[in-house]
């Protein structure tokens, strides 16, 4: 029996170079594990008023399916949130609660794309975009963007690459997986670039307070006319990723994006809703002051700027210092390996360190480089470069 060639061509690095690093623990090997954006695994622990916020759901909700739309008191909470941070004018019919920001992509993606029609992302670009594209007969494309200035967009290379089939402009930023913040000046050309060809522009904002290096904002609050539908959501900020919500916003002041909206909506209904007791436990993470942002910033830019220096001192690597979020991703200088994923995995046998290769976020942009994570503490990634180190050393 033969599966569907859309569900066999579906590739996800972060989490298919897990699957080898299995084989390798079954043998009794210790792989530290650098791959996979997810604080909760490490010495982060989500607010404790949040948790219990989620027992008392339980009892005082039926526990039956919430409306598809979503909880209506979390939606008024994140047009609050969404007004006061981003300074948009949204109501709650514009704001729906969907199982973490990917199946926000999902909907999105199934709403808009045609089979041959194009999405522009940036490169390196969060893979979700590029799959969801393709599963549902898209051709996504990369826009370039400089690894020599921080990994800002080439906007100059984006405006290149729109054609009549280009259906809408995605961008992450806080950017997975280079720790880019983008510039103000930068977001305001894409806007004005998404404006100047009739296209709404898809903001993934996962990351929007976690920022080390400038402050996050929207390229909604910087060009109020043009269609956009902000993605975010409750795993990183508010360190919930196991709760699965995220959410979409729609900015839509001309009523461009209103049959995509419904198409949304369609999908919405099919699939029921998201889960009722977390929506209404998240309302407190949403309206309670964020008092674990601060040290979780604090410890997070410790270790960027430690995996910063370590990693540049490793022969045959170099990496741009991230600004935001928690990924680094360094490129692989040296010749030794023919690509990026031979690296990984030759690393991830010799040096029992798992990483992710870069061309899993962009076969163009992001090959010869590899993702890594600086989410624990600076005694386990100090092992980890080590023995990157030695590893290096001994493959020069």
């Amino acid at each position: 029996m033969k599966a569907t060639k859309r569900t066999m061509g579906i590739s996800y690095a972060i989490r298919d170079v897990l699957l080898p690093a299995r084989e390798l623990e079954k043998k009794g090997v210790e792989i530290i594990k650098l791959h996979i954006g997810d604080p909760n695994k490490y010495d982060f622990e989500t607010p404790k008023h949040v948790r219990d916020a989620l027992c008392v759901a339980v009892e005082k909700c039926d526990n039956g399916y919430e409306e598809s739309e979503g909880n209506f008191e979390l939606r008024q909470a994140i047009v609050e949130k969404e007004r006061k941070k981003n300074k948009i004018d949204v109501e709650v019919e514009d704001v729906i609660i969907t199982n973490g920001v990917t199946e926000s992509i999902q909907f999105l993606t199934a709403a808009t794309v045609e089979p041959g029609d194009e999405v522009l992302a940036p490169g390196p670009s969060y893979p979700s975009y590029m799959e969801f594209t393709k599963f549902f007969g898209g051709v996504p494309v990369t826009y370039r963007t400089i690894e020599e200035e921080n990994w800002q967009p080439d906007v100059d290379d984006l405006r290149k690459k729109i054609t009549p089939r280009t259906k809408f402009i995605v961008v992450i930023n806080p950017n997975n997986p280079t720790g880019a913040l983008y510039s103000d000046k930068v977001l305001k050309q894409i806007a004005d670039i998404a404006g100047e060809y009739n296209l709404f522009i898809v903001t993934d904002e996962i990351y929007d307070l976690m920022t080390y290096d400038g402050t996050h904002h929207s390229p909604a609050t910087l060009a109020k006319d043009v269609p956009m539908v902000l993605v975010n959501g409750f795993s990183k900020v508010d360190l919930l990723p196991g709760w699965r919500l995220g959410y979409s916003v729609f900015r839509d002041p001309t009523g461009e994006l209103d049959e995509i909206k419904d198409a949304v909506g369609r999908q919405l209904r099919l699939r029921l809703s998201a889960n009722a007791p977390c929506q209404m436990a998240v309302i407190e993470a949403l309206k309670h002051p964020k008092d674990h942002l601060g040290e979780m910033k604090r410890k997070l830019q410790e270790r960027g700027d430690f995996a910063y220096k370590r990693l540049n001192e490793i022969p045959g690597l170099s990496v741009r210092k991230p600004q935001a979020a928690f990924y680094i991703f360094p490129k692989i200088e040296s010749k030794r390996w023919k690509t990026d994923k031979e690296f990984v995995l030759d690393a991830l046998h010799n040096a029992h360190v798992l990483v992710v290769p870069g061309s899993g976020f962009d076969p163009l942009y992001g090959k010869g480089h590899f993702r890594a994570v600086f989410l624990p503490n600076t005694e386990i990634l100090g092992r980890a470069f080590d023995q990157l180190e030695s590893f290096m050393r001994k493959s020069k």
